[in-house]
C-alpha cells in the first residue's frame, strides 16, 4: 500500500487534531499538528509580555522568531508525537483558553507563517504525513493525495471545547468559549496571508451530527481510495 500525503484543514474545534491522530496511528504515518506550532509561538510571546489584552508587539515577535525553537516528540504512552518550545514540552499548556485568545492573530503575522510553512514542508518531504491546520491543502500540501475540510456549526464547536476545558478543570464558561470561537472564525477566513478557505479539490466534511466513529469510518474509506 503507497504511503500518501493527508491534509485537514478546518475551523477551530472541529476535531481535526483528535482525527489526524486516529488515522496517523491506524495507517503508521507520522503525524504534525500545525496548530501546536502557531500555539506554541502565541505561549512564546505571552510569556515575552509581547501579547495580551491591551496590546501586541508585532514586531518584537517578529525579531524574535529566531529565538524560537520547535520539535515534535514521541510519546509512546499517548500515542503522538508532543510539541516542545525551545526543549520544554508545552503540549497541554498550549490548548488553554488563554493561548486560543490570541492564537489567530500571531497566525495572521506573516512572517510566522513563512517561518513555520517551511518546517511543516520539511516535515512532510518523505510522505506518509498527516498534518491538520488552516491553510495544509492550500498552502503547505497543495499537492496532497487527499485533502479534508471539516466543519461544524459554531454553537456545536463551541459546546465541544467547553466540554474540553471543563474537563481539564478550566474556569470558563459556555458563553466565553463561543465568543472565542465566533472571533477565531473572523480572523482565520479574513486574514490576508494564507486565510482559512477550503481547497477545490477538499472533500467538506459537516460533523456536527456524526460521530467520531462514523466520520473516522467516512475518512479511512476515502484514504483506502487512494491507496
Amino acid at each position: 500500500m503507497k504511503k500518501i500525503t493527508i491534509a485537514i484543514d478546518g475551523f477551530s474545534s472541529t476535531g481535526k487534531s483528535t482525527l489526524a491522530k486516529s488515522l496517523a496511528k491506524q495507517l503508521g504515518y507520522v503525524y504534525i499538528d500545525s496548530g501546536a506550532m502557531y500555539r506554541a509561538v502565541t505561549l512564546f510571546a505571552m510569556r515575552k509580555k509581547m501579547i495580551d489584552k491591551e496590546c501586541f508587539k508585532k514586531e518584537d515577535l517578529i525579531n524574535s522568531l529566531e529565538q524560537i525553537e520547535l520539535n515534535f516528540q514521541y510519546n509512546a504512552a499517548k500515542g503522538f508525537a508532543e510539541i516542545y518550545l525551545n526543549q520544554e514540552n508545552v503540549e497541554e499548556v498550549i490548548r488553554t483558553l488563554e493561548v486560543s485568545k490570541f492564537v489567530s492573530q500571531v497566525a495572521e503575522v506573516p512572517e510566522v507563517r513563512r517561518k513555520l510553512v517551511e518546517q511543516q514542508q520539511n516535515f512532510g518531504k518523505l510522505k506518509g504525513v498527516i498534518m491538520d491546520g488552516r491553510d495544509i491543502g492550500t498552502v503547505v500540501f497543495p499537492d496532497a493525495e487527499l485533502k479534508i475540510f471539516m466543519t461544524a456549526s459554531p454553537e456545536i464547536r463551541a459546546e465541544r471545547r467547553f466540554k474540553e476545558l471543563k474537563e481539564k478543570n478550566a474556569s470558563v464558561d459556555y458563553d466565553e468559549v463561543f465568543r472565542n470561537v465566533i472571533e477565531r472564525d473572523q480572523i482565520d477566513t479574513s486574514r490576508k496571508d494564507s486565510p482559512l478557505i477550503k481547497a477545490e479539490d477538499a472533500i467538506e466534511i459537516d460533523n456536527s451530527d456524526l460521530s467520531r466513529v462514523e466520520q473516522f469510518d467516512l475518512i479511512m474509506k476515502l484514504v483506502t481510495e487512494r491507496t
